[in-house]
């Protein structure tokens, strides 16, 4: 029994031993300056803000109303793009939540997440609303952008 012990021991010591050795290892692909430029931590990660659009509160918009706040919306997403503030947005299939659409903002507060929601005018008309997450991702996203304008056919 004695001997279980000691081997069972040994063996926890040893797989504590090389999982901590091989979680120090430093990625050969690593770069330094693009980390610091994406703002990368060690893990290649960086804090953002999730916001989860959802149907607001306004019901009472006719059609034409509807369709000039949503172009503003598109404007709006654009201007936050083109600001480096947004890294991704999209729709949502349809859903019993009523969610519409994601945003990740590239802040690491919800206070100046809900600075950049606030200048949609589908959220200030109500249209939508935004639910607001800390939200911990890869740096690369922003990334996405650069290779996105190499593959949209048409743009918005």
């Amino acid at each position: 029994m004695r001997n279980k012990l000691m081997f069972c021991v040994l063996i926890c010591c040893t797989v504590g031993f090389y999982t901590n050795v091989s979680a120090q290892q430093t990625n050969n692909n690593y770069d330094e300056k693009l980390a610091k430029e994406l703002q990368a931590d060690e893990y290649g990660m960086k804090t953002y803000v999730l916001a989860i659009l959802k149907t607001g509160t306004e019901k009472s918009f006719s059609k034409e109303k509807q369709d000039s706040v949503f172009r503003g919306h598109m404007i709006n997403i654009g201007k936050l793009v083109e600001n480096g503030k947004l890294v991704v947005a999209g729709p949502l299939g349809k859903n019993d939540k009523s969610y519409r659409g994601i945003f990740i903002l590239d802040v690491p507060t919800i206070a100046e997440a809900q600075q950049l929601v606030g200048t949609d005018p589908a959220i200030q008309s109500r249209l939508l609303d935004a639910e607001l997450f800390i939200w911990y991702g890869s740096a690369a996203l922003k990334e996405t952008l650069k290779i996105h304008s190499k593959i949209e056919k048409r743009s918005h």
